[in-house]
């Protein structure tokens, strides 16, 4: 039997991805697998997620970041029969985590296990016990491979602002920031997209103005899915390579001058360090003369043929005459 081969995928498409690792600091600048790259292909998952379990070690949030990834890799776990929407949608609020749906799927699969995994726990808050239980399963696997690559074990507890930066490590390449009244615009790309309904944003009565999220979904919006929060800060800490804080009100080449300003005080103050020094030793070989104090006189220099003055003496230079004496002629024998 003969199979025609498959088509390979567009050329920009693959671009885009090799783009989006390299921007995740899997691809070296030459095109070369990186460390961190070598290690995020022992997970079989997307890279964001895998990034996510490797950052959560050196964030100390391991246990919970490998719950969230393992509740990204399943359909969704709520369900909403039509007959009974409203007590659906009620049950859900429940869960809701502010400013994170991806905390709201941990928080949900911290319940369960403190229900010891109750299917009649899941129906009663209309959640898909069989979703959960494969979540569960691949919360295993995951542990398994973080164990067998001797990754530290750890757990953040209730510091849930950790958490969220260590979502943005995976996510900062998939950043939006708030664009008018309840749009966002992708700050890569400029692409303008909504909060979708069912996310634990949507009703929060306001909406931060950067978030990170999961993917994308086209239906009739463009809607982003599983979105959370994150600070402007962490953006350019953890993505430098692609975004900056400016100063509000500052242009950029204010923001030059500034810098410039700056670098040119401390070359004075270096300047000034060096020059400290010998006024430092002047100050110390230099007496200062105050008034009734004596200096004392500079050693007198005597040269062949002079005399010294000293205090109340003459000095009888040839030829002349020292007052109160006769001048002598020399006499000849």
């Amino acid at each position: 039997m003969d199979f025609d081969f498959m088509d390979p995928p567009p050329q920009e498409t693959m671009l885009t991805s090799l783009f989006d690792l390299w921007a995740l600091g899997a691809l070296s600048n030459t095109g070369d697998l990186t460390q961190l790259g070598s290690r995020m292909a022992v997970f079989p998952m997307e890279p964001s997620m895998s990034k996510l379990i490797i950052m959560s070690e050196q964030y100390g949030c391991m246990d919970e970041m490998l719950t969230i990834v393992s509740m990204l890799s399943i359909p969704s776990v709520f369900y909403r029969p039509k007959e009974r929407a409203e007590e659906s949608d009620a049950a859900r609020e429940k869960f809701s985590v502010p400013e994170s749906d991806h905390l709201t799927l941990l928080y949900i699969f911290q319940q369960w296990k403190a229900q010891k995994y109750s299917e009649a726990w899941c129906t009663k808050h209309f959640l898909h016990a069989k979703s959960l239980r494969r979540a569960r399963e691949i919360r295993m696997q995951l542990q398994d491979i973080c164990q067998k690559q001797r990754m530290r074990q750890s757990s953040a507890g209730s510091d849930w602002d950790l958490i969220r930066k260590c979502i943005c490590s995976g996510y900062f390449h998939q950043a939006a920031r708030l664009r008018g009244v309840a749009e966002y615009s992708n700050l890569r790309s400029g692409m303008v997209s909504a909060v979708h309904p069912t996310s634990a944003l949507y009703g929060l009565g306001y909406l931060p103005e950067f978030v990170v999220y999961h993917q994308i979904m086209l239906t009739s919006k463009t809607y982003m899915s599983t979105v959370t929060a994150v600070d402007p800060y962490w953006l350019a800490e953890l993505g430098g390579v692609f975004y900056s804080i400016k100063e509000k009100g500052q242009s950029k080449k204010a923001t030059e001058h500034l810098m410039n300003k700056q670098m040119e005080l401390e070359a004075d103050l270096a300047r000034a360090r060096q020059v400290e020094p010998v006024e430092e030793v002047k100050k110390q070989t230099t007496r200062l003369a105050t008034p009734g104090m004596r200096l004392a006189r500079p050693p007198s220099v005597v040269r062949p043929g002079s005399s010294v003055v000293r205090p109340g003496s003459s000095v009888v230079r040839p030829g002349s005459s020292v007052r109160g004496q006769r001048r002598q002629t020399p006499r000849h024998n």
